[in-house]
């Protein structure tokens, strides 16, 4: 662990000295993660992306990605593209990545169950915006906009999330 790291702890999480306080998922923490359960993944998980709304936030991080209207994310375990970034149309069931809400104007990747990805493991745990304090996530992490943002500038490649 190194102050590089975004550390999940009770009362948030530790990044460069600070702590924010955050959201996980509704199933809780969970070492034995499947597809559609709500749990946060135990582990640590490397930091593989960033995508972000051009339309709505300048460029966080010089890496990041802009998402346009036709990315959607695959989360249906029976599609050979499960847990990755697809393209509209995509017969399989997914997520739109360009959100009419601000949930997703930021993205930071993880890669849990990514580059491949084993069916019903579950899909994408991203670190997002929150709704509001205290409201969970489907197995995300989420934090307040500004927090997010000031993460964001500040993430490196050798950035991990650390879930214990």
């Amino acid at each position: 662990m190194t102050p590089l790291d975004l550390v999940l702890t009770p009362k948030g999480v530790r990044f460069r000295g600070r702590l924010y306080p955050c959201s996980i998922g509704k199933g809780a923490i969970s070492a034995n993660k499947r597809e559609g359960d709500g749990a946060t993944p135990l582990g640590t998980h490397r930091i593989v992306g960033m995508l972000y709304r051009a339309d709505r936030i300048a460029q966080p991080n010089p890496w990041a990605r802009a998402i346009g209207p036709q990315d959607l994310w695959s989360d249906s375990p029976e599609d050979p593209k499960y847990n990755t970034l697809v393209r509209a149309p995509h017969p399989h069931s997914h997520e739109a990545l360009r959100r009419a809400d601000p949930l997703y104007d930021l993205i930071i990747m993880t890669d849990w169950n990514w580059p491949v990805a084993t069916p019903y493991r579950g899909s994408a745990i991203f670190i997002h915006q929150w709704r509001r304090p205290g409201y969970p996530t489907e197995g995300c992490i989420a934090f307040r906009r500004d927090h997010l943002h000031q993460i964001a500038s500040k993430l490196t490649p050798s950035t991990r999330l650390i879930v214990r």
